[in-house]
């Protein structure tokens, strides 16, 4: 089962509390104060993976969940870092945040203000470590929100208006989704000449969670375009290795299938089949944003037709609607290089529509038959020269 989308809900681990302890040993009448630090939550990482093809091991498993670092302890010993969830993905994956986090992560760990803010060393046993005057009252210095517009706290978003987090298109590309809770810090650091037995200490920070939407666009150099059962996984699978499923009726592919293409010089580039479109993909209809989605990266788009017309459709109509399918999902896409390919020439009919294709477009035409491998050498080379 292919999948290029998915819902799911991440959470940080929180940060260990720190620890509440004393120097106790023998001929030591009174030892000054040892707690531990916590340690820090563990943070959701995703990373983009040329060997992963889709996103369905999200789909199996929805929830990260981050382990929480621990607790601190006496004699100064500080409490483990939890590890880092890392989840590999496809290249090409978007990842959109559709709530808003609960933690608003700084740029730093602690907040400007805590270089110079007096502390209340009457806090009770127990609880989190305050500031006096301290804008958040609480035991971390939480930055304010961002008030221009267009950050991610300031989107506000939501399913019906996602903000865009991350896009993955390089092979190793890392991006934290939700970080980890700072550890609380223990008695130690609250010592002072006035106050040499504190029983204060901090609590962890809360990890951040959220729920994420990712969407795999597939990243190609050549994207095939047609309608149903024009012959593009034919096609693909002539001139790679690639084994798509091909059956004499529509919608044979239902998902995308990437093949690379091998030249005599030891040249490469990727083909991808996609579903194929109809009238009203921009609205949805049929496979609809399934398969516009997935052109969207591809260098070079390949305009396969059927210059046979085998279910009585008429190539210069097929090409006009494919144009304006494309415009009306998204006027870029007539601004890729492309190139027109007239499969099924071995049929009769083939040869005449074709002549009345050219009457009416003025655009170069490369002839085929992906069936009988006719004209693939030239496709090829057709290709590569609008590549380069």
């Amino acid at each position: 089962m292919f999948v290029d989308h998915v819902k799911i809900f991440v959470k940080a681990g929180d940060g260990g509390n720190g620890c509440v302890s004393f120097r106790r040993e023998k001929y030591v009448e009174r030892g000054g104060p040892d707690g531990g630090d916590g340690g820090d939550g563990g943070d959701v990482v995703l990373v983009a993976d040329k060997n992963v093809s889709d996103l369905s091991d999200l789909f199996f498993n929805p929830r990260l969940v981050a382990k929480h670092g621990g607790h601190g302890r006496g004699k100064n010993c500080a409490g483990r870092n939890a590890p880092d969830i890392v989840v590999r993905v496809p290249v090409g994956t978007q990842v959109f945040c559709l709530s808003r986090p609960e933690r608003i992560a700084a740029p730093s760990r602690y907040h400007p203000a805590a270089a110079t803010a007096e502390f209340d060393v009457d806090a009770k046993v127990g609880m989190p470590y305050r500031a006096k005057n301290s804008p958040t009252g609480g035991a971390r210095f939480r930055a304010p929100e961002p008030e221009t517009s267009g950050g991610l706290a300031e989107a506000r978003p939501s399913e019906e208006s996602p903000a865009l987090l991350a896009d993955l298109v390089e092979d190793g590309q890392r991006v934290v989704v939700a970080h980890g809770g700072r550890g609380g810090r223990g008695n130690y650091h609250f010592k002072s000449a006035t106050h040499q037995a504190p029983r204060e200490f901090e609590y962890g920070e809360p990890g951040e969670q959220l729920h994420l939407a990712l969407e795999l666009k597939t990243i190609a150099d050549v994207g095939l375009v047609g309608y149903p059962n024009a012959g593009k996984s034919t096609l693909l699978a002539k001139l790679t290795r690639a084994h798509p499923k091909i059956a004499p009726y529509p919608f044979t592919t239902l998902s995308p299938n990437v093949g690379q293409v091998e030249f005599d010089d030891w040249g490469r580039m990727t083909m991808a089949d996609i579903p194929g479109l109809i009238e009203g993909a921009h609205e949805g209809r049929g496979l609809g944003h399934e398969f516009l989605r997935h052109i969207e990266r591809c260098r070079v788009l390949l305009i396969l037709l059927d210059m046979a017309g085998v279910d009585g459709r008429d190539p210069r109509e097929d090409y006009r609607q494919l144009l304006e399918e494309l415009k009306l999902h998204n006027p870029a896409l007539l601004e890729k290089p492309r190139l027109v390919v007239a499969n099924k020439m071995d049929l009769p009919d083939a040869a005449k529509k074709l002549t009345a294709f050219r009457r009416k477009y003025r655009v170069p035409v490369v002839k085929i038959s992906a069936l009988e491998s006719n004209g693939l050498d030239k496709l090829k080379l057709a290709i590569r020269k609008v590549l380069a």
